[in-house]
């Protein structure tokens, strides 16, 4: 009995509900079913325009330093002493490490002595050329006397001969006496036979001049032999001073030691040719450096001396890029990667960037291509950083689009894919659109 009581009393608490609920839920004849549509938001647009702009190229970029020298020994020997160590500032010309080389100090002397000989030896040739000359002189004399004493013995008988006819000519007249004319006759073979003479000592002091004049000849070759090979030993010895002197490992520029590979006592040999083996020091001039930049085929013919170069590392993110210029471009493209080595220099007095950094380089190329830009405030980034506008179509509809940018000169932003000249676009808005929405646009 009670069961059926409470089951009675649920079904009037029902029924009750369902005429409540039935009065509360009854529409009123002035109020509409349909929600009012949403109110379009005003908007300004702007066109994607297309211009030309400055060619640009980005990529990589690697610092180098401006010189750089690996040094290796010209000579063998045993490391005596080091100057330097690695970090340190070296000036050109500053010594680095001292090779001990003994024997090539024997050698020295050995070529030192061998100079004082053959000085000697020059010496006593120049003595034997004077001699010769002296010889010459004496033996021209000797002719300048025979040939005045052929003089006097041509006058003397030419007087014979003629005192001679006169007594002849006395004897036919039987003027003298027949004996006379035969001691005259005596006297004018004896003056004969005197000239004979002269003629042959005139005649040896010539071969006397030319044999003296050979043996000078003679002397002057030993002289200019022996003067030769005293030449020859100081060139030795010059030779030998030029390696002695690479014994004395020194810097060939202003920079820093970078490298240091051996340790006192240490055996060093010569003729390790570079890339061969490591180098005994390294030295690298980093107060300016080198950024070499490979340029791809395609954009390599348009890139000059004087083109902008924009600097970035990633080791410092939160700088402002760097502004430098190309000083280089080789001209000339790498077969295995097709590309083109240019370089600009950067100034390090400070030492801030160091050989072997990273890079990005953007370089405006000597040339401009068409170009579809967006000023640079209707252009929206995500939290991915894809770049992406608000396109309105012909029915004010919105559609979210994304796109592919370029070149940004801090106004305008280059749109590389993703959008064509002449369409338009939400310029800067505080709202968020979504694909589909009704916009208003304001004319601008």
């Amino acid at each position: 009995m009670f069961e059926l009581h409470r089951r009675l009393f649920h079904c009037v608490l029902m029924l009750q509900f369902c005429l409540l609920a039935g009065y509360g839920c009854t529409a009123s004849p002035s109020v509409s079913l349909d929600e009012e549509p949403a109110k379009a938001i005003s908007v300004k647009t702007v066109a994607v325009i297309q211009e030309d702009v400055p060619q640009t190229t980005f990529q990589p970029a690697t610092v180098h330093a401006y010189y750089r020298a690996e040094i290796r020994a010209k000579i063998s020997g045993y490391v005596k002493e080091l100057k330097v160590d690695i970090g340190d500032v070296v000036q050109a010309g500053k010594t680095l490490a001292i090779i001990d080389v003994p024997e090539m100090e024997k050698q020295r002397l050995i070529h030192q002595a061998r100079i004082t000989r053959n000085e000697s030896e020059e010496d006593r040739a120049s003595a034997g050329v004077q001699l010769a000359q002296a010889n010459v002189q004496s033996a021209e004399a000797k002719l300048e006397q025979a040939k005045s004493e052929m003089s006097r013995a041509d006058a003397a008988l030419a007087a014979i001969e003629a005192e001679f006819s006169r007594t002849q000519d006395l004897v036919e007249r039987q003027s003298l006496e027949s004996r006379m004319l035969d001691e005259v006759r005596k006297k004018r073979d004896s003056e004969r036979a005197n000239k004979q003479a002269m003629q042959s000592a005139i005649i040896s002091a010539e071969a006397d001049i030319n044999v003296a004049r050979a043996k000078t000849t003679s002397a002057q070759a030993d002289l200019k032999a022996a003067q030769a090979e005293t030449e020859i030993a100081r060139k030795q010895l010059e030779e030998l001073d030029v390696l002695l002197a690479y014994s004395n490992l020194k810097a060939p520029f202003a920079g820093v030691v970078t490298q240091r590979t051996v340790d006192p006592g240490d055996l060093v040999r010569e003729g390790n040719e570079v890339g061969q083996g490591k180098p005994l020091f390294v030295i690298s001039q980093v107060e300016k450096l080198r950024v070499q930049i490979p340029i791809p085929e395609g954009d390599a013919a348009f890139a000059s001396r004087g083109d902008t170069v924009t600097l970035t590392f990633p080791s410092f993110s939160g700088e402002k890029p760097i502004e430098l210029s190309l000083t280089r471009v080789s001209g000339d493209l790498d077969p295995s990667t097709r590309t083109m080595l240019v370089e600009a220099e950067l100034e390090n007095q400070e030492g801030k960037y160091l050989p072997g950094m990273f890079g990005q380089a953007s370089i405006s190329l000597n040339t401009k291509v068409a170009a579809n830009m967006l000023p640079a405030r209707a252009i929206r980034f995500d939290e991915s950083g894809q770049a992406y506008v608000y396109v309105v179509d012909d029915n004010q509809q919105v559609t979210v689009t994304n796109i592919t940018t370029g070149i940004d000169n801090g106004n305008f932003i280059e749109v590389q894919s993703g959008l064509d000249a002449g369409q338009v676009v939400i310029d800067a808005h505080l709202k968020r659109f979504k694909t589909g929405q009704k916009v208003e646009l304001i004319a601008n």
